[in-house]
């Protein structure tokens, strides 16, 4: 007999959970302004089905990226200090799904390097016949917040692989929140891991109370990165109570009646590309075309020891010398 109130999070421990819980709660409460008022007054709030007459788009590119830090570095000043640094390999890739012939395939995927520090004086690091160019972050630039430093050329990588594969009527799913990806149109943030609260007891318990296939009403966060938002619930299995829950998002310029168009249509879209459990240790939330994206993102990153290895012949090197 299960017990009452017992659930295990589908995600394999390995990758966290799906919904980082906290000692307040499911999940740390967010202090964002949020406004569910939107599609439905917040006392009305319910689940809502697909709606008549939507349908999935013909084709829907997925696009993600992938990053890795090769080396951690340290520089030598002239003036006796050290500035720490991270040579990283960083890919992003699009996944075009023809939904009409139910094909899909890589539409473009690229791979850059960089050198991240703070150092005045850094300069291109050459490995063998890799390169990585210099990416001067700002602050003090300590080792520990240095990898968070390759999210923004990362994700202007993806913006760039993402322009050349469009067409006039697909559908972009970003995998992960918009960001700085917010004035792509017909776009989509798709957010697998919950780590905030951002609705109240009551909304939240109409969240957690989705069948599969169902979604909460449109709300708009109030953040800076904030925007159109709702829950939707993937095809999963009985479970805890955000199981195969994940948060959508969509441009904060558009009018909320263009925002539940496209929360109607992401009802109809996003489910078909749901993983299952023993495929997939994050099943449902990883969808089956991103994960296939990011094992081939991660070889075209090449081999991390070869990378390393040349890293620290290249620091073994003599500095050139200064011209006279």
């Amino acid at each position: 007999m299960t017990r009452p109130g017992f659930f295990v999070d589908a995600w394999d421990p390995a990758y966290g959970a799906s919904f980082e819980a906290s000692v307040a709660g499911p999940a740390a409460p967010s202090s964002a302004q949020v406004d569910p008022d939107v599609e439905l007054p917040a006392a009305d709030w319910r689940a809502l089905g697909p709606r008549a007459g939507v349908r999935a788009p013909q084709v829907v590119l997925l696009v993600d990226g992938v990053r890795r830090i090769d080396a951690s570095v340290w520089t030598a000043e002239a003036d006796g200090v050290s500035y720490p640094g991270v040579a990283a390999s960083y890919a992003a890739g699009v996944v075009r799904c023809d939904l009409g012939r139910g094909a899909a395939e890589l539409a473009g995927a690229r791979v850059a390097r960089g050198l991240f520090t703070a150092s005045p004086s850094a300069e291109e690091v050459v490995a063998g016949t890799v390169r990585y160019p210099v990416h001067r972050v700002g602050g003090s630039g300590e080792l520990s917040k240095l990898p968070a430093a390759v999210q923004g050329p990362l994700t202007a990588l993806e913006v760039e692989v993402s322009n050349a594969a469009r067409t006039d009527d697909d559908l972009l799913v970003v995998d992960g929140p918009l960001r700085a990806r917010r004035q792509l149109p017909r776009t989509l943030g798709y957010v697998k891991t919950q780590h905030s609260q951002y609705l109240d007891a009551r909304l939240a318990a109409v969240v957690t109370g989705l069948a599969p296939g169902q979604r909460c009403p449109v709300f708009r966060l109030g953040t800076a990165w904030g925007g159109w938002s709702w829950y939707l619930r993937l095809p999963v299995g009985r479970g805890a109570p955000w199981a195969g829950i994940v948060r959508v998002e969509c441009s904060p310029e558009l009018d909320p009646a263009e925002a539940i168009g496209l929360a109607d249509l992401s009802l109809v879209t996003l489910p078909r590309f749901a993983s299952t459990p023993y495929k997939d240790p994050r099943a449902p939330q990883n969808l089956i075309p991103i994960a296939g994206l990011e094992r081939r993102l991660r070889s075209l990153l090449g081999d991390a020891r070869l990378l390393h290895r040349a890293l620290s012949t290249a620091a073994r090197r003599p500095a050139p010398a200064p011209p006279r």
